[in-house]
């Protein structure tokens, strides 16, 4: 049984909470074990709510605890770089929150000490671990809509009031807490041969960008077209355009519902509408992919390996270098 210790005891750490006994129920080999706070009170409230069996007032407790299998980082992203430090320093294997980190020198130097360490640390951008990542390469690979020349994806929240989203010194914005889901739907369809980008934003008062709408050009011809907003819900929707027809997805960052549609016969709808698999909350996918890491003594998880990370951070870093966004900590960095 892999006994999971949560970092940070905010909305997403509750998330996880429901996974890990969801997971529990249905034998899969994962528990929620402990929670720590920097505020014990909360770690205890939180403890009592979502049924840890341990609440730790500091990291450095939690960690110190040799029951704990496998950290789970939800703290903001400005602090992530900070706890796995932590975490590596007491020889725990990481599962991050996205953004993975602030920057890509950051996710470079991290990603560095796991594999001198050996040590697993693996992003928990749940949408690399879900079904229907596959479920989509599949139907491409077996050509139902002809080769790929395009992708369109948009993703928004209102949630523009959040403080990760709204402050700098938490490396806020719409980019890396909601761009970042755009970004890897368009890699995992069109791969990462970027030859040029271009961006537009909106920025709030504070700075950072409110909405993005990013450009990608790749090597091979193909073009993807991503949209992101903190500041309305949009439809999500992502959609595959190859010469036969396209393929729509319901939702890049949860989907439902995959829909094959061929151009011959659009009038008449989709051909075909292939649902989801059933899930507790989705987050339980990285979680059975750190436990067969685990098992196998590998640093990082076949579905998000440390390349993918890395390249999707130097891709977040170019289209803040186009903005003008820099954090005030960055300023500090080496």
């Amino acid at each position: 049984m892999l006994r999971v210790g949560i970092l940070g005891a905010g909305n997403i750490a509750r998330a996880m909470a429901r996974t890990l006994r969801g997971m529990y129920r249905q034998d899969r080999r994962a528990e929620l074990y402990a929670v720590a706070s920097r505020d014990l009170d909360k770690a205890q409230a939180f403890a009592r709510q979502e049924g840890a069996g341990h609440a730790y007032g500091s990291y450095e407790a939690m960690l110190a605890d040799p029951s704990v299998d496998l950290v789970y980082i939800a703290t903001p992203h400005s602090h992530h770089a900070e706890h796995m430090k932590l975490c590596l320093a007491h020889k725990k294997p990481v599962l991050c929150e996205k953004a993975f980190t602030a920057n890509a020198r950051q996710a470079e130097e991290i990603l560095a000490m796991a594999e001198q360490k050996n040590i697993l640390v693996t992003e928990a951008i749940w949408t690399r671990y879900m079904p229907y990542r596959k479920m989509v390469s599949d139907l491409i690979a077996q050509g139902e809509i002809g080769t790929v020349h395009m992708l369109t994806a948009n993703l928004g929240y209102d949630i523009d009031e959040v403080p990760r989203v709204v402050l700098p010194e938490l490396a806020g914005g719409a980019l890396l807490d909601i761009g970042v889901y755009c970004l890897n739907f368009a890699s995992m369809v069109m791969g990462d041969s970027i030859r040029h980008l271009d961006v537009s934003c909106v920025r709030m008062d504070t700075g950072v960008d409110l909405s993005d709408v990013i450009a990608l050009h790749y090597a091979q011809g193909g073009m993807a077209d991503l949209m992101c907003t903190a500041t309305n819900l949009t439809d999500r929707n992502g959609v595959i355009y190859g010469e036969k027809g396209w393929i729509r997805v319901d939702n890049i960052n949860n989907p439902s519902v995959i829909e094959v549609w061929k151009a011959s016969s659009a009038a008449k709808g989709p051909e075909r509408r292939i649902p989801v698999p059933a899930q507790i909350t989705g987050y339980e996918y990285e979680v059975d992919a750190c436990i067969l890491a685990l098992q196998e003594g590998r640093v990082e998880c076949e579905a998000m390996p440390h390349s993918e990370t890395l390249e999707i951070m130097r891709q977040m870093d170019a289209i803040r270098s186009r903005i003008g966004l820099r954090y005030p900590f960055e300023t500090k960095e080496p």
